[in-house]
């Protein structure tokens, strides 16, 4: 079993990473927030991994911090969410406002997550509400020259907004950061500051 890879970053993207270990290449799908962790390619990653063995595949699922990885596996556990559904979760809105939702049965943050229904979100808040304690925070900001991960609540919901329409979350959090540079004040008001970002990267 794959629980760990240290290697060279061959490629990523939002949602997948290639980390070429010892000779051979690990195609391993990642969340944004990992993806925003990584290393440029050519640099050294390390990434937690799950893997999961069924009859015909082996599919690799990597994570930067290994709270995200025990935050996966608790959503997995979560009936009617697999693997690719957990990976567009930790996607689609950040590791820790995710257990702050859950902790506080936030129902209507989780259904803003794509595949995330009402029923789904009732069924994540009853099984995990008090499965979460031994998660002490994701305190690892991005890779050696990014940007911290910390903008407040507003912004980063605005941020989890950009990457659910399918923008990448580098440009993103550009787009996000150069409208609070723009205008101070957007940041006080999601739909101000969301609006304001989408301009910035049409």
């Amino acid at each position: 079993m794959i629980c760990h890879l240290r290697g060279v970053l061959l490629a990523k993207s939002p949602g997948q990473a290639v980390v070429e270990c010892a000779g051979v290449g690990y195609d391993v799908a990642i969340s944004v927030a990992t993806f925003s962790a990584l290393p440029k390619p050519g640099a050294e990653a390390r990434l937690h991994v799950y893997t999961k063995v069924a009859e015909d595949q082996l599919a690799l699922f990597g994570f930067h911090e290994l709270d995200e990885k025990r935050l996966f596996e608790r959503l997995i556990g979560v009936s009617g969410i697999g693997p690719k559904l957990a990976i567009t979760v930790l996607s689609g809105i950040a590791p820790e406002r995710l257990v702050t939702a859950i902790r506080g049965g936030d129902h209507a943050s989780l259904v803003k997550i794509p595949g995330i229904g009402k029923k789904t979100a009732e069924r994540i808040v009853l099984e995990l509400k008090d499965k979460l304690d031994d998660l002490q925070g994701f305190t690892a900001g991005p890779a050696a020259g990014g940007k911290p991960a910390s903008l407040g609540a507003v912004a980063e919901d605005a941020l989890s907004a950009l990457v659910n329409l399918g923008y990448a979350r580098p440009i993103a959090l550009k787009a996000i950061e150069a409208a609070i540079e723009k205008d101070a004040t957007s940041k006080e008001s999601f739909e101000r500051l969301f609006r304001a970002a989408m301009g910035m990267v049409r």
